[in-house]
């Protein structure tokens, strides 16, 4: 019987144990140990049914609240374990995102893929950029493509991409919050290859981003007419979740893996490769547990330090990935408290407007079915590479400061009341890919390639996403059973599309 310990119990870690299980179910001889350090399942995958007090009950996702419709990992995972149709949409009649400008709300203008306008009236008629941003962003269609040296890698940084092709403030007044923002990333230091290599392919085949997303449209278009929503069918929109939040997969998961291998509230301190080539891992309760392989599925600077006791060169790589920390606030208010419009789904703020609210999101016109009626539910975010200093504010400092902000920019009635308010932390919880990240995920990939028994999963790596990390723990399942010569029947049959 082969054993595996997997270190980590976010969505990568119990993707990789899921694995495991299915190999399990087709009769082959592995079995698993899940360590985790917190008391819970789920990683940045934490939802909350949250009953205020007046017995209000608010369905609350603390770390991620959606992925990428059109990413297909969670969607056959789903299907896999029969909660397909728990899977829930935006409400896109509210669908509409606000920037601040000025101290005030302006409307993204229709038409705007990520930050390049598709469309003419919008963007001659909006007050987001002044008239000669407007003009340097039609620039892009004239601007010649960047010149790629052959065999060398395309890449910049997001902040020189923008600036190049749109101009300085294209990437104040939107790529920075909206791109940068998801990224929880410096923008003067984010590799474009490694997060949005689609925007520099997109350069290089249509010689400017205005005409590329002009060309995506019209291909989303032309997909919507061949192929029309079935009445009554939910409809499909750019990100989904779950009905019951977003760790309910995560929650499925780990049932049909086995909870009974699962440890929670214990962390990993010490990781070795015996001279027989089997691996112990040494917990902080003072347990030793032995395997044939160990799965690193835990956030990133957490496997340089395990990493310490396998290999020095892999954690020398892995210590150049940096993290930054943040937090995200939940918060409620009586629908009375809350006088201006609600349809709307986000905020955005970007950094020259010096807030410490990088963002809010307007949960009960965002998801069906997550506060009751009479009440509005908020998501606000602070933190980033930018502003660290506030994660060392105290919980009631941090709410103080959400509340003043929605005050003043979005018109909650001063003096307002919370019916509640809950801080998720997530200290050093975003992994940043700065310059050279691929390279240096590649040469990870290569030298644990050459160790047998061990693979590397998580956001770290290869996409910070939940479909992303899902699928680099499946990889990793995958990498040490191909070691002994297993294959899941799954892993060789013709993919299908799952949604």
């Amino acid at each position: 019987m082969k054993q595996v310990i997997i270190i980590g119990g976010g969505v990568a870690g119990l993707g990789a144990a899921y694995k495991l299980r299915r190999a399990a179910d087709e009769s082959h001889d592995i079995e698993f140990t899940l360590v985790e350090k917190a008391d819970r399942l789920g990683g940045k995958l934490a939802t909350d049914r949250v009953t205020d007090s007046q017995g209000a009950e608010y369905v609350i996702d603390g770390g991620s609240d959606s992925f990428l419709t059109q990413k297909t990992a969670v969607h056959r995972v789903a299907r896999m374990l029969g909660i397909i149709d728990e899977e829930c949409s935006t409400l896109d009649d509210n669908k509409k995102t606000l920037i601040v400008k000025n101290g005030g709300l302006v409307e993204l203008p229709d038409g705007i893929m990520m930050f390049a306008p598709t469309k003419i009236v919008p963007m001659v008629t909006t007050s987001l950029y002044s008239w000669p941003a407007k003009f340097r962003m039609a620039m892009d269609l004239v601007i010649p493509r960047k010149e790629i040296v052959p065999g060398e890698l395309n890449d910049e940084s997001l902040e020189d991409f923008v600036v190049r092709r749109m101009g300085r403030e294209c990437l104040d007044r939107l790529a920075e919050p909206l791109v940068g923002g998801v990224n929880g990333s410096d923008p003067g230091k984010m590799s474009l290859a490694a997060t949005y290599p689609n925007l520099l392919e997109m350069e290089q085949e249509h010689g400017s981003l205005v005409r590329g997303f002009l060309a995506t449209r019209k291909k989303v278009e032309e997909m919507k007419r061949k192929h029309p929503p079935k009445p009554g069918t939910r409809p499909r929109t750019f990100f989904t979740s779950f009905n019951e939040g977003l760790q309910f997969p995560t929650d499925r998961m780990a049932d049909a893996a086995g909870r009974d291998r699962m440890r929670t509230g214990t962390a990993a301190i010490a990781v070795r490769r015996e001279d027989d080539g089997s691996w112990s891992v040494e917990l902080a309760d003072g347990g030793v547990l032995s395997a044939d392989a160990v799965i690193m599925a835990s956030e990133v600077w957490a496997s340089e330090r395990l990493m310490r006791g396998v290999d020095e060169t892999l954690a020398d790589l892995l210590e150049q990935i940096p993290s930054t920390s943040s937090a995200t606030v939940a918060i409620a208010f009586d629908i009375a408290d809350c006088p201006f419009d609600l349809k709307w789904h986000g905020i955005l703020s970007p950094r020259i407007e010096r807030q410490t609210v990088t963002g809010v999101s307007l949960v009960s016109s965002k998801w069906p079915n997550r506060a009751p009626d009479g009440t509005v539910l908020l998501r606000a975010f602070v933190g980033g590479p930018h502003n660290q200093a506030v994660l060392d504010m105290s919980d009631d400092e941090i709410t103080d400061i959400v509340v003043r902000q929605l005050v003043d920019l979005i018109g909650v009635k001063d003096g307002a009341r919370p019916r509640f308010a809950r801080v998720y932390r997530w200290e050093n919880g975003m992994p940043q890919y700065t310059m050279g990240h691929l390279s240096r995920v590649e040469e990870i990939e290569t030298l644990t390639a050459e160790i047998p028994g061990l693979a590397l999963a998580g956001g770290g790596l290869r996409g910070v996403g939940v479909p992303n990390c899902l699928e680099s723990g499946e990889a990793a399942a995958s990498k040490v059973m191909a070691e002994w010569g297993v294959h899941l029947a799954e892993d060789t049959a013709t993919e299908k599309r799952v949604y």
